[in-house]
């Protein structure tokens, strides 16, 4: 009877044929489930075992892995199959199935494939053959396995040994480190010596200032006892000094109230009298700066151009605002456009207006803006707080023509400074005496100030 690749024998084979008394040996029973996975893929449906149909369209080796034992069943119950697979494994060893048919065995071929061969062709005395490259393959394994015993031995004897000189070089060093912390130990004994004995000094040293203390504390309170008498004396003293001021502060203030009597009348007369001129000269109660009147009339005049640096130094405006009495111009949408015409008109001319104002609180100049009245529906007034005069132009004319006659409204000789880069601004200023400024040369000053 022929023996199954995973029991020592089968029962359903014939009585004349030869069986293994064994298992197959693993590695041959390995090789024979690979031949017959190969082997199923070229295989038609119909000529399919029934329990290996489900898994004939796998790949070989995800077949030899799901349904190796039923592969192995199958090769030593069924015939034909083993037939079919012996037939592919003589096609692809011819020498090899002629040597086994004729009782040859090579001596250079493979052991597991010479005995993979014989249980599949299974010529007579095949079972002779397993059982022989069985004692070859477990003689190799033992061989195998002496080696790497023995391998196993030499490297726990070469641990030992590494493990003998490692404990050496630590018991050496424990020895050094032992004597070094004797030395150490004996040092700090010594310390301790020495800081009991300056502890001891030092007691002694504030047993003695303590002493000395209790003695200043005793000559200390004798000297406070005398300085508050000494008090109590000065305390009178100025008491009775502060009665005499006050004696004569009395007195002084009653001369004093004479004559600011007198000196109130003096005034109220003089008042009475500046009132009276004022009404018979019909004078107004204030005076307004010539750029306050430019809506109610136009000055005539003409006034000396200020000479110094060109108009692209940029010293030129810390230069003109150190003139006496100077009046600066601005031109605000020309500036601010110049500068940062990207926000809505609201915020370039609140900006401009914050820049001007710290401006005119570090210079104390005249400054006057005058911006265009046609964006906005009522022109706000100028607040009177502001240093910085605020004018907005009136429907129907623009800033240009304003900042001209303020220009000419200014009186002959005083210093104008206009600022802007409109050059019919920069030619009629030009030609009413006053000095011009580019925008980007203010703007620089103001970053510069900023």
């Amino acid at each position: 009877m022929s023996g199954s690749p995973d029991s020592g024998g089968s029962d359903c084979a014939g009585d004349g044929e030869e069986q293994l008394h064994r298992p197959l040996p693993e590695q041959v029973r390995t090789r024979v489930i690979a031949y017959g996975s190969d082997v199923l893929g070229g295989m038609r449906t119909s000529e399919l075992p029934p329990s290996l149909r489900r898994v004939a369209r796998f790949e070989p080796r995800r077949r030899a892995r799901l349904v190796g034992p039923q592969i192995a069943a199958q090769l030593e119950t069924d015939p034909t199959f083993r037939s079919r697979v012996a037939s592919r494994v003589e096609q692809v060893w011819p020498e090899l199935a002629e040597g086994l048919r004729e009782g040859v065995v090579p001596p250079a071929a493979d052991p597991v494939t010479v005995a993979s061969c014989a249980y599949l062709l299974r010529p007579p005395g095949w079972t002779e053959v397993v059982e022989d490259i069985r004692s070859t393959l477990e003689q190799h394994a033992g061989a195998k396995e002496a080696d790497e015993a023995a391998e196993a031995v030499e490297s726990v004897r070469q641990e030992l040994k590494e493990a003998r000189r490692t404990h050496q070089e630590e018991l050496a060093r424990l020895r050094t480190q032992i004597k070094e912390q004797r030395s150490e130990i004996s040092e700090l004994r010594r310390k301790v010596h020495h800081e009991r004995r300056r502890a001891k000094d030092a007691v002694t040293r504030a047993e003695q200032a303590e002493n000395q203390n209790t003695d200043r504390e005793t000559e200390f309170t004798s000297l406070v006892n005398t300085l508050k008498v000494e008090n109590r004396q000065l305390r009178s003293r100025l008491t009775a000094a502060e009665k005499q001021v006050e004696i004569a502060r009395k007195s002084v203030r009653t001369g004093r109230n004479a004559d600011e009597a007198r000196l109130r009348v003096l005034l109220d007369v003089l008042v009475a009298s500046a009132h009276g001129l004022r009404r018979e000269l019909a004078l107004p109660a204030s005076l307004d700066s010539p750029a306050d009147l430019v809506t109610e009339g136009e000055w005539q005049g003409r006034r000396v151009a200020l000479d110094g640096l060109p108009d692209d130094d940029p010293g030129l405006l810390e230069y003109l605002l150190t003139v006496p009495h100077v009046h600066l111009l601005v031109d605000g949408y020309n500036v601010t456009k110049t500068g940062y015409g990207t926000l809505p008109l609201a915020d370039q001319r609140s900006r401009l207006l914050a820049s001007l104002e710290g401006l005119a609180s570090r210079t104390r100049a005249e400054i006057t803006c005058v911006f265009d009245g046609a964006d906005v529906d009522t022109p706000p007034a100028s607040p009177k707080p502001r240093r910085v005069r605020l004018l907005f132009s009136e429907p129907g004319r623009t800033a240009d023509e304003l900042i001209v006659r303020l220009v000419e409204a200014e009186p002959s000789g005083r210093p104008i400074v206009v600022v802007t880069s409109d050059q019919e601004i920069v030619s009629a200023v030009r030609r009413a005496g006053a000095r011009a400024v580019p925008s980007a040369i203010f703007l620089r000053r103001m970053e510069n100030r900023g």
